[in-house]
């Protein structure tokens, strides 16, 4: 794709939409796990109480994970709504039509990311 087609109008519409649409899904499930745990009873078996205590850490888990996602949909907009969207925050490069689409919350190209991940990696294993 030529430079200068990429970005456009029109696929700037498109991952618009395509942000909203998720957005609008994690909210989606953001409130039945929210929902969930409000449902909760505690039973009086232990074993029982156990198993609950269990799911409930792993609801918050994907509540935490969602709130996590809906942070970096709003970035993306915002992203989106300066002319930012598709293009690297190391390197300024396009990303690329094809990670946007696998990803749509993306900020780093590929080879940025790679990177990224290999210097958190060691810093973690050291």
């Amino acid at each position: 794709m030529a430079k200068r087609s990429y970005m456009n109008e029109r696929q700037r519409a498109f991952f618009h939409q395509r942000l909203l649409t998720l957005r609008q899904e994690t909210l989606g499930t953001m409130e039945e796990l929210q929902a969930s745990l409000r449902a909760t009873v505690r039973e009086p078996d232990e074993a029982d109480q156990a198993a609950q205590e269990e799911e409930q850490r792993l609801v918050l888990r994907a509540l935490d994970r969602d709130t996590r996602l809906l942070d970096k949909i709003d970035a993306a907009l915002r992203r989106l709504a300066t002319g930012d969207y598709g293009y690297c925050l190391e390197t300024g490069e396009p990303i690329g039509v094809e990670r946007l689409l696998a990803r749509p919350t993306a900020e780093y190209a590929i080879d940025a990311k790679t990177r990224r991940e290999t210097v958190e990696k060691h810093y973690r294993s050291g």
